[in-house]
């Protein structure tokens, strides 16, 4: 995969130079309050049979959007007898929690981990929608795009919000080294609670972040999920796109990256066909806390591969995020 993107002397000082839209604040303050005072208590439930004899994996539950019950699993390293630093992780574009062994080096590094499901994009979370009747064009990049109280990922980020309280309320959590984390969709979530949750937040891990300067990246991206967008606005907006833009400008982790304080760690592939790097230093030059990044300069959207866990833990323990050895 050759370079697309700019050339790295350039990425440096790219800026998206797009203003949040009016309203961005008011509009995630009212859909947390209303996430927030709706819902059952988290329920956790010990798994059974899990074959890992190094740690308690838990089946949890808790409310989401509009109190929605979603589906996580907590693994915590067995005999651990005080609360844990905690990695809240969020999961790729079209995949769920899966199964606890496909999460297991946080915990084997001795954090409590909660691995998130994914609404409608999982097994054990359904999406109910909004129902308000919009046309979609394949996935979920443009479930209700026509308007932003509709939109798909106001529900997911909204989940991705609840899931940091839900965690910080959990025995196994230290509640003042909550760590988000995540790949691809999973960055890009990542950095909306990083924005979104302010000091509920003590660290981020954003690798190769999806979910970033959005008018860009529907532009120049030729693999991935960000065609479905420009596929949808081939056919239904095609004289007027920008219905559609200013609903994904409330969704833009270049405007969630300027309102975080928690210190971050992006990663980004220069040879990237699905997050070009571009979109990745927009937010990445935005973003308004301490913050360090991983260029991988001959990398695709796999980023640094196995070298990513590595980087990430080290960085952990500069940030004095790492677990008391044991």
């Amino acid at each position: 995969m050759p370079l697309t993107d700019l050339p790295l002397d350039q990425l440096h000082d790219y800026q998206a130079g797009i203003p949040a839209p009016a309203g961005f604040d008011a509009f995630w303050r009212e859909t947390l309050a209303e996430a927030r005072a709706v819902g059952e208590a988290t329920s956790v439930t010990p798994c059974q049979d899990t074959l890992l004899t190094a740690f308690d994996v838990y089946d949890v539950r808790f409310p989401g959007w509009r109190g929605q019950p979603v589906a996580a699993w907590l693994t915590v390293p067995r005999g651990a007898e005080e609360p844990l630093p905690t990695v809240v992780k969020y999961i790729g574009y079209s995949g769920g929690r899966g199964l606890p062994t496909d999460h297991l080096v946080f915990p084997a590094a001795g954090y409590t981990q909660l691995v998130v499901d994914s609404r409608g994009q999982g097994h054990d979370t359904p999406d109910h929608g909004e129902g308000d009747g919009s046309q979609w064009y394949g996935g979920f990049m443009t479930r209700g795009i026509e308007d932003p109280r509709h939109y798909y990922y106001r529900r997911l980020m909204t989940d991705c919000v609840r899931a940091v309280d839900a965690a910080r309320a959990l025995p196994q959590v230290d509640p003042e080294r909550v760590v988000v984390q995540g790949g691809s969709q999973g960055g890009g979530l990542a950095l909306a609670v990083a924005g979104l949750a302010g000091d509920l937040v003590a660290g981020v891990l954003t690798d190769v972040p999806f979910l970033c300067h959005f008018r860009r990246a529907v532009e120049i991206a030729p693999e991935g999920p960000y065609p479905e967008i420009a596929a949808y606005l081939r056919w239904h907006t095609r004289d007027d796109p920008e219905r559609a833009f200013a609903t994904l400008d409330h969704f833009d982790g270049i405007h969630f990256a300027t309102r975080a304080s928690a210190p971050a760690l992006f990663s980004v592939g220069l040879m990237d066909p699905i997050c070009p790097p571009s979109t990745v230093y927009a937010a990445y030059n935005g973003y308004a806390g301490a913050k360090d990044i991983r260029v991988w300069r001959f990398a695709d959207h796999g980023g640094g591969y196995g070298s990513t866990a590595q980087e990430q833990l080290a960085w952990l323990r500069d940030q004095n995020l790492a677990p008391k050895p044991r």
